[in-house]
């Protein structure tokens, strides 16, 4: 077979909903000012689905900031790898605040989350040494794993027996191979909003010889009494050997950081192809995070409100009979039972009837018969939605039980026109 023609007949797993779901389920077009409220095929809708946590992207200093690197700098500055013509002193300014506010020793910025994560890995490790990762970690540490050309043992989400069972496989595979382990697990999980067990996992430290990395790409700026992250909150942040963050989160940016022991830090800095091969993150971007990161440290009440904002929400969902799961942070899922036809028609009567639209997930994210309804709470929204929004849940969880999306044969209108639309062109 043509590997063109492949494409064609074998879409995946996802992509075999693409002819009913693109721009309606997936790569929905939200447009207007970033905030809590956008629009949404031509109507202004509540927004839960932004990771916008401390409300930086429409913040007045923040987009002042990014006005002024752009004016002052352009697209274009730096030209370049960083390790060529593309380094500047403001590049290295931010690390060095970074690694302040982290309390780690040195950092180096990366360009994004995702390339930089699988990049760390693929320079880390070799094939005498061995990689235990949480079992729910992000798509970018599986995909890194997975390049691995040596051996890799998953444990059970947060389940520390197993982890100790896969860490014991790893020391046999490791005294022979004269290799070394690096255990990956995450500060927060973007999916059920659970923290990784740094604690615990921090504490065999003292009997085992690992590596530890944790990404906290929901952590940074969220968790903490400063915002240094989970590592902060469960205050083990010295334990951790490689903190891993991201800008695209609370920062409301793009790119990414790796923070950790000088002598590491530069090893990643001479050894990360996807750094040293690619052009430097633009200064306008650099200008910006710079100030996010002044906002984050000098203004705690933005964090203060998100809690308060989080803590209405959730609590609001548990007292009206929703499963929210065991979430220890704002990230918060919304667990409900029934067909994927149930809830396309659920999604579709939350966004056309009640003006609210958030992520759902379904088979085969999740197993067949679970529906999940990620809320993602920040700094700028307002207890009036918070309201709004546990009321409209009351009454499509009340749908959803009585059968009333699945018995529906009526069709979803909005998204019937898109197909036809997609059909035509």
């Amino acid at each position: 077979m043509n590997l063109l023609e492949k494409t064609l007949s074998k879409l995946g797993p996802l992509g075999s909903h693409a002819h009913y779901a693109h721009g309606y389920f997936a790569y929905p077009k939200l447009e207007g000012e970033l905030g809590t409220k956008m629009f949404f095929n031509g109507k202004e809708k509540l927004v839960w689905s932004l990771n916008n946590y401390l409300g930086l992207a429409s913040h007045p200093e923040v987009r002042k900031a990014d006005e002024e690197g752009t004016k002052q700098y352009g697209l274009a500055y730096p030209m370049g790898a960083r390790m060529m013509t593309g380094n500047s002193a403001l590049h290295e300014l931010l690390e060095k605040n970074l690694s302040e506010f982290v309390h780690k020793q040195d950092t180096f910025l990366l360009n994004y989350g995702y390339q930089g994560m699988v990049s760390i890995i693929d320079s880390l490790v070799d094939r005498h040494d061995v990689i235990v990762y949480d079992s729910e970690s992000h798509a970018c540490i599986i995909d890194g794993c997975r390049l691995h050309p040596g051996k890799r043992f998953v444990f059970k989400h947060n389940d520390m027996a197993d982890f100790k069972k896969q860490l014991d496989r790893a020391e046999k595979l490791t005294a022979i191979s004269n290799g070394g382990i690096l255990v990956i697990t995450e500060g927060v999980f973007g999916m059920r909003g659970d923290q990784g067990k740094l604690k615990e996992i921090a504490l065999l430290k003292k009997s085992h010889d690992f590596t530890l990395m944790v990404d906290d790409a929901h952590g940074i700026g969220v968790m903490g009494k400063t915002g240094a992250g989970t590592g902060e909150e469960q205050d083990v942040q010295e334990f951790i050997d490689l903190y891993f963050g991201t800008f695209a989160k609370s920062f409301a940016a793009i790119g990414a950081f790796v923070s950790g022991k000088k002598e590491v830090i530069q090893y990643l800095r001479y050894n990360m192809r996807s750094q040293i091969y690619a052009k430097a993150l633009p200064m306008p971007i650099v200008y910006g995070l710079c100030q996010r990161l002044q906002i984050i440290r000098e203004h705690p009440e933005l964090r203060i409100k998100l809690w308060q904002n989080t803590r209405e929400l959730q609590e609001g969902l548990t007292e009206a009979g929703l499963d929210i799961g065991n979430t220890e942070s704002p990230v918060t899922p919304v667990y409900l039972q029934g067909s994927i036809k149930a809830a396309t028609r659920l999604v579709e009567d939350l966004r056309e009837n009640y003006d609210i639209f958030c992520s759902m997930v379904v088979y085969p994210v999740v197993p067949q018969g679970v529906i999940i309804l990620r809320l993602i709470p920040t700094a700028v929204h307002t207890f009036q939605q918070v309201y709004k929004t546990i009321n409209a849940f009351k009454e499509i969880r009340e749908n959803l039980i009585g059968g009333v999306y699945d018995r529906s044969e009526k069709p979803i209108q909005v998204i019937n026109q898109i197909l036809t639309s997609n059909l035509c062109q």
